[in-house]
């Protein structure tokens, strides 16, 4: 039997997440992609310079995200094997993952509405998604959430397994760092387009995929094959329709579709084909969804490590 790294990290994670505490002490480890990743925007995403020489700095950026992630990931692999072992990995591995943090973080949503708070619901879901909370009514906060949920599953939980289990420590910082950097930087937005290119293609291809698997994880246990087969591809991400459409179909709900950004409407195509408006409800279904298929991955990260 191999090491049960991945599965001993996700467990620790879902357990302890990264609490509160710790965080107001030291922030968090990505933070530490974050701050290198203001200082490169600040430093080289000018406006005045061709988007040519803005795309190739972006690209440096990703590239020293890439040495720093993997370089420290080999290094804390080294220092743990050396004194604790395997479960010392697991330890550093965990707070990579975030099954109790998303989980923790959509299900106010879910509390605020069944209480008819709905500022308090447009608040909880404003601090998950990038979209304009302030007009969305009932369903469309609930669609909200569970669109996030849907597509984190993957970003937060599947693809950091998927590259631990790939790569050790290094893969799964190294996945971190990308996944940071695309959210910050690898937007379409005027701003970011050039520079952020290399992030956003790089965190494309990490997840490609992780992405799959998401999908297909949420259908073994809910269902929702066939919307998933059909609309996958209805979203603007080539990887994100993918949980997101096994979603949908497993919740008979109708996803996607028009969404604002700092107040520009943008059409989306809609994904799945549900005719009823989401709530509260569906949001705890979707949660109960997450959570079977979190433990369905623990249940091939062990038996990985039992294979192996």
């Amino acid at each position: 039997m191999a090491e049960p790294v991945a599965l001993a990290a996700l467990v620790i994670e879902a357990a302890i997440g990264w609490p509160d505490w710790l965080y107001r002490r030291i922030g968090h480890p990505v933070g530490i992609f974050a701050r290198m990743i203001g200082w490169g925007e600040a430093r080289w995403n000018d406006g005045g310079r061709a988007e040519t020489g803005r795309r190739l700095l972006g690209g440096v950026l990703v590239a020293i995200l890439l040495l720093v992630a993997v370089g420290g990931g080999l290094l804390l692999d080294i220092v743990a094997r050396r004194t604790l072992g395997w479960p010392l990995i697991a330890l550093l591995a965990a707070p990579a993952l975030a099954q109790r943090s998303l989980h923790d973080h959509v299900a106010p949503v879910a509390e605020a509405l069944d209480a008819a708070d709905l500022p308090r619901a447009r608040s909880a879901v404003g601090r998950i998604v990038g979209r304009d909370t302030d007009a969305l009514d009932e369903a469309g906060v609930a669609r909200a959430a569970i669109e996030s949920l849907a597509e984190s599953f993957c970003d937060g939980v599947v693809a950091p397994a998927f590259w631990l289990l790939s790569c050790g420590l290094p893969g799964i910082w190294a996945y971190k760092a990308i996944n940071t950097a695309d959210s910050l930087i690898g937007h379409r937005e005027p701003r970011w387009r050039a520079f952020g290119w290399a992030a956003a293609r790089t965190d494309d291809l990490l997840n490609l995929l992780p992405a799959r698997l998401s999908g297909v994880l949420l259908c073994v246990v809910g269902g929702g094959w066939r919307t998933m087969w059909r609309d996958a591809r209805n979203h603007a991400s080539p990887n994100a329709g993918w949980p997101e459409a096994a979603m949908a179909g497993t919740l008979g709900l109708r996803l996607a579709g028009p969404i604002a950004y700092d107040g520009v409407l943008l059409a989306k195509p809609s994904i799945g084909d549900g005719r009823r408006t989401a709530s509260a409800a569906d949001i705890r279904r979707a949660l109960a969804l997450y959570r079977r298929a979190c433990l369905l991955l623990w249940a091939i990260a062990g038996g990985i490590a039992w294979a192996l």
